[in-house]
């Protein structure tokens, strides 16, 4: 699964919105959608440290980086 497609599966999860997500990670709502569209051919990684460090979303960390999952470490994949 490419980065677009996890990012999007991520905030469905949550059940937020795209104006939602971007909202809690503090980024414009244009560059999130964007990356979310994969009309930007990379995220920067201050981009991804918003996302992967943010509470509510550390628990993805690991799959939105490598695609792995580590329930005992507490790093689950939304799908």
């Amino acid at each position: 699964m490419e980065l677009p497609a996890k990012l999007k599966a991520l905030r469905l999860e949550e059940g937020l919105t795209q104006s939602e997500f971007s909202d809690l990670l503090g980024l414009s709502y244009s560059t999130y959608k964007k990356h979310e569209l994969a009309l930007r051919a990379e995220m920067s990684s201050a981009v991804l440290l918003k996302i992967t460090n943010h509470p509510r979303f550390k628990k993805y960390a690991l799959w939105l980086v490598t695609g792995d999952t580590c329930g005992e470490c507490g790093q689950i994949s939304p799908v």
